[in-house]
């Protein structure tokens, strides 16, 4: 309902529609109206104090049929929306659009979203989950804008960690035959840590593996990277079709290695990169961004240097329009090193790379680590989730087999991915295991219930379809449409600040205002049955709008 706030100000006020758009705001406080305007920037044109031209524009809107009345708070024009205008525009809207309600054409640009990066030789943890929550839920939210998005998962299966992992694996369990368990392969990787602290010799002999490696030299050493790469990844799938995320493309540091090598020697001949004991590094001192090393002194490439061949990759041959890295926040200098030199060597596609950091998650007890085995492994504790989730389902109704463990994981997918997105971007989540398993409060469960209530209803009411009629709209039946009749302003707002949690923190509201109204609000055979039905039908729809920007399917059982 803004764009009507927006179209009755241009009547009157001298600015251009996006300079109105960005002014009009919705005041938390509903006393202060469904919107509201300030006049200080047209001051200077008007000639007026702010208090003068909010009583002009009062005037001359008051009578519009869109709001039931205006009301002026010193510089501030307060606009109450016609009860029956918005319950009209919005449930009609909402009924046509269904699952399109609330998206817009912003853009039509090629946006490719990089995110995940569960490194191989390694386990996927909670950790991994925000990341990989964040980027689909970011993905999903750019494509109801319009853009045509390239989900890429670019993981790193070269390096340092793969070569202790293969080292632990040929001294201490050669003979153990190689699994596809995340779990085998994680506790292999843990014990390399901790065994290379044992012998000052173990690590050069991890050296020359990563050297051997990186020159694919020796042919045995390479196969078993080859097998255990490849078991490592096929891994991962089944949680990334559970976590309900699908990649376009799948990037491997492996592949850009050479090309990262010839880009660092171009470097150096152009002088945009130096010599420093025999290492190739980016001096950035003077961007405050400190050295970048792209060449360790033996020759080997870092991932520095691969995430240039990587930006060049993705411009290149995917002719995308802008790159988002949704990246962890430890690796903030790491990506802004990245940025200044893809800038510096005139790389012309450097300004279209946007960053989204992403804040750690934390055990109560402290920081997760793949290095320690401190962490909680996805698939242990989804399942713990799902067994908690059985319980609370059929402690409420006798369910069984498939249909049980079908309603089990959507609940416990919804209530590990909702924890993600729920926070914001730049704020660590210390993760508890307890908070997560609620059914009730701010949780991915309850909104998932929400959802299975209305549907629930709608399934009960007998009445065949009517002509919708707007009569009289109490307290409760407008608090619900003021707010049904938010969300386009909200999926905009994500969209322009790639926020998932604005989302997550509206599907909240929303609930809790439904549930308001369906407690104190008798739907079937009431006497506006009909309008009541389709308030009923309108919340469910957008309550799944909205869950399905973050990624989490509805289900209409719980």
């Amino acid at each position: 309902m803004k764009e009507h706030i927006v179209s009755l100000l241009m009547k009157v006020v001298s600015l251009k529609k996006e300079e109105i758009e960005n002014l009009v705001e919705a005041p938390q406080n509903k006393d202060f109206g469904d919107y509201a305007f300030p006049c200080f920037s047209l001051t200077k044109v008007l000639k007026k104090s702010p208090n003068e031209i909010a009583k002009d524009i009062e005037k001359k809107l008051m009578k519009s049929k869109e709001v039931e009345k205006i009301v002026t708070v010193g510089s501030y024009v307060n606009f109450y929306l016609n009860k029956k205008y918005l319950a009209e525009n919005t449930l009609k809207e909402i009924l046509k659009k269904k699952d399109k309600y609330g998206s817009m054409e912003i853009s039509k640009e090629r946006v490719m979203v990089e995110f995940s990066q569960a490194n191989t030789h390694k386990a996927f943890h909670i950790g991994h989950v925000r990341g990989t929550s964040l980027g689909e839920s970011i993905a999903r939210i750019l494509e109801f804008g319009g853009n045509k998005v390239v989900r890429a998962n670019y993981q790193g299966d070269t390096g340092m960690h793969v070569a202790q992992w293969i080292w632990c694996y040929n001294k201490y369990h050669v003979k153990e035959k190689l699994k596809k368990d995340e779990t085998w392969v994680a506790g292999i990787y843990v014990e390399s840590v901790s065994r290379l602290n044992e012998n000052e010799k173990f690590k050069e002999e991890v050296e020359e593996i990563n050297r051997k490696l990186d020159s694919k030299e020796d042919k045995k050493l390479n196969g078993l990277w080859e097998q255990t790469r490849e078991l490592s990844l096929e891994s991962f799938e089944p949680i990334y079709k559970e976590l309900n995320t699908k990649f376009d493309n799948y990037f491997y540091e492996s592949e850009v290695e050479d090309r990262a090598k010839d880009i660092s020697k171009e470097l150096l001949n152009k002088k945009i990169a130096e010599l420093s004991e025999k290492a190739v590094i980016m001096d950035l001192e003077k961007f405050n961004l400190g050295i970048w090393v792209l060449l360790r002194s033996d020759g080997t490439v870092l991932y520095s240097a691969k995430d240039i061949a990587l930006a060049e990759m993705k411009f290149n041959k995917y002719k995308i329009d802008k790159s988002i890295y949704v990246v962890g926040s430890a690796q903030q200098l790491h990506v802004y090193q990245l940025f200044k030199t893809l800038e510096l060597m005139k790389f012309k596609q450097a300004e279209k790379c946007r960053y989204v950091p992403i804040t750690e998650v934390r055990l109560p007890e402290g920081k997760m680590s793949s290095r320690t085995g401190q962490n909680i492994l996805y698939s242990a504790f989804k399942d713990e989730l799902v067994e908690y989730a059985k319980m609370e389902i059929q402690n409420r109704e006798k369910v069984s087999g498939k249909e049980l463990n079908t309603r089990a994981l959507a609940i416990s997918i919804a209530s590990l991915k909702y924890v993600m997105l729920k926070q914001d971007v730049n704020k660590a989540i210390v993760f508890n295991k307890k908070e997560a398993l609620q059914f009730e409060g701010n949780t991915g469960p309850y909104l998932l219930y929400t959802y299975a209530r209305a549907k629930s209803i709608l399934k009960k009411a007998k009445s065949k379809e009517k002509k919708l009629v707007f009569g009289d709209i109490d307290e409760k039946e407008r608090n619900l449409i003021s707010k049904l009749a938010l969300f386009p302003e909200i999926a905009l707002s994500s969209y322009n600040n790639l926020a998932p949690n604005v989302i997550a923190n509206y599907c909240y509201e929303l609930a809790q205002i439904f549930n308001e109204f369906y407690h104190s609000e008798k739907v079937i055979g009431s006497t506006n049955e009909i309008f009541r039905l389709s308030l009923v039908e309108c919340s469910a729809q957008v309550l799944k709008n909205g869950l399905s920007l973050l990624g989490i399917n509805v289900i209409e059982k719980m």
